[in-house]
């Protein structure tokens, strides 16, 4: 019996050289994505040593994005998908229409067919899910305005491009027949795939809105954390695979629709907490299997046609973008987010390259361009984004901004985490007439903080800007109240680094946290189950 199959040595070699690269590209101030990436190619068929099995890698990958379209979707509700519909749909045609004109106008000066052209164009033309949404995560957009346009602007694509995959076998046939049918066979695959994805839609906002929440509903009454984490996950890949079984849409589309419908529910807020692991490791193994597809012989072979190719998805989109979203009246910021967020390109563009080559449509050479330059595109759009929210970081990405400078007085206390230990704490504090902050990540925990007067910053407290929104140069106590004491640990560091006179107290759950706080010098531990037991001596009269 071998000791190892392709869908293990795929795995295993994807998330440990994936790790590697990553934390490399962490300590050279990169995005960990670029290290996925690297990795990818390292594991890949054109570089010496182990090859991993690419189909295999791109089914993972695909489960990564079922979850991480699942997660944004249970953060993203039908008022949210509404509210941004009159900038996401034009906004979105409009930037399809133009991307696909310059890449219809690069294979014509490469010789290609019209519909080759077609086909390139419309596979440059259609951003990534995961990567703009690990892009808008790691910059705490999501839940911003800007944020809401940049999900609604690509599900618009993804029903595009859902329409696109369904008729573009019906218009290569007319294409290449005299006798093809004209328009009317293009007019009845049209009507059906609307016809699927409104009966999709219909289903999911009738039934599933009944169904989904009852489900739940009845599985955290058995008690049982292992059954709700087995039905949080069969409901979003169940979704996603009858969405795509029965009415011909994407994955990604199915899932995020049934995310927003479980969001309106109160179980929402451990439905996220019980698929991130998963979500985080899958989405890993599409940074790598994208690597894996990427040649570097195309660099020396092409070229001229792959700097033209990565101009149209990083320049051309993003300048139609930007230029779309400024004639709405958005603000320039907004603007060149949605541009940054919108300069690659990913999964359909993969599918539509297949699609296309296996129609005879799309020659071999444009098929190598789109790989490479979504390789190179998703290479730079890390550092693109970064650049461009670093310097128009406004006060709307962090919504309580404002109010945090009332925290700038000597002496005050920072509470990190609202959750069930940090709101007993906050809720003493406040009783006592104690000025302090909570620091919370969390959209739903740090809105239940503003909603009971706290001072809130929403944000991660392991960077420096929201340590300073909560103003920890003149703090006098931090209370880390997260439940990881690891995290714990991190957070002090952080906080020390900025004002060493800061008294800290820990939570920690485990003798082995207890001692990794001890080693990092904080002054205070608090351990959950020693105290317990201390109170439950001292009532019996044993201590």
């Amino acid at each position: 019996m071998p000791h190892h199959t392709p869908l293990i040595g795929t795995i295993v070699a994807g998330l440990v050289v994936a790790f590697i690269m990553g934390s490399i590209a962490h300590r050279l101030k990169l995005s960990p994505l670029v290290g996925y990436l690297v990795a990818g190619i390292m594991v890949g068929p054109f570089t010496p040593g182990f090859v991993a099995d690419a189909g295999l890698a791109n089914e993972l990958a695909e489960i990564g994005v079922i979850l991480l379209m699942f997660g944004v979707g249970l953060h993203f509700s039908l008022k949210d998908l509404l509210s941004v519909k009159n900038i996401a749909v034009p906004g979105a045609l409009v930037q399809i229409a133009v991307a696909t004109l310059l890449g219809m106008g690069l294979a014509h000066l490469m010789g290609w067919t019209l519909m080759g052209g077609l086909v390139f164009g419309l596979a440059l033309s259609v951003a990534s899910t995961v990567v703009l949404l690990r892009a808008l995560q790691g910059a705490d957009l999501v839940d911003t305005r800007r944020g809401r346009i940049a999900v609604g602007w690509l599900i618009v694509e993804d029903l595009v491009m859902v329409l696109a995959l369904v008729l573009l076998p019906a218009l290569a046939a007319v294409m290449n027949s005299a006798d093809g049918g004209g328009a009317s066979a293009l007019l009845a695959p049209l009507l059906g795939t609307l016809l699927k994805v409104v009966g999709f839609v219909v289903v999911m906002l009738v039934v599933g809105r009944r169904v989904i929440p009852w489900a739940l509903h009845w599985v955290v009454h058995t008690g049982s954390r292992e059954l709700f984490r087995l039905a949080v996950l069969a409901i979003a890949l169940g979704v996603a695979f009858g969405a795509a079984y029965v009415f011909d849409v994407s994955f990604a589309l199915g899932a995020f629709f049934a995310g927003m419908i479980l969001g309106e529910t109160p179980l929402s807020r451990r439905a996220t907490e019980e698929t991130l692991p998963l979500r985080d490791a899958f989405a890993v193994l599409f940074f790598v299997s994208v690597g894996m597809l990427f040649n570097p012989s195309i660099v020396v072979e092409h070229p001229l046609p792959l700097l033209a190719t990565v101009l149209i998805i990083v320049i051309g989109k993003s300048i139609a973008a930007w230029g779309i979203v400024r004639v709405f009246g958005h603000p320039n910021v907004t603007a060149l987010t949605i541009a940054a967020s919108l300069a690659q390109i990913g999964e359909f563009s993969f599918i539509l390259a297949s699609l296309g080559t296996g129609l005879g449509v799309l020659p071999a050479d444009a098929r190598d361009l789109i790989l490479a330059g979504a390789m190179v595109s998703i290479f730079l759009n890390p550092i693109l984004f970064s650049m461009i929210v670093r310097s128009h970081r406004k006060e709307e990405d962090v919504p309580s901004a404002a109010d945090a400078q009332l925290a700038q007085t000597m002496g005050h206390t920072i509470l990190v985490g609202y959750g069930r230990v940090g709101k007993l704490i906050a809720a003493q504090l406040a009783a006592k007439g104690v000025h302090f902050v909570v620091i919370e990540d969390d959209k739903d925990k740090s809105e239940e903080a503003g909603e009971a007067g706290h001072i809130v910053v929403r944000g991660n407290a392991l960077e420096d800007r929201h340590l300073r929104l909560a103003g920890i140069g003149e703090a006098r106590n931090m209370l880390i109240a997260v439940p990881e004491g690891f995290e714990g640990g991190a957070i002090h560091e952080h906080a020390r680094h900025l004002n060493a006179n800061l008294t800290v107290i820990a939570r920690a759950h485990s003798d082995a946290e207890v001692a990794h706080l001890e080693s990092l010098g904080v002054p205070h531990i608090v351990m959950g189950e020693r105290e317990l037991a201390a109170r439950m001596l001292t009532l019996c009269g044993a201590r």
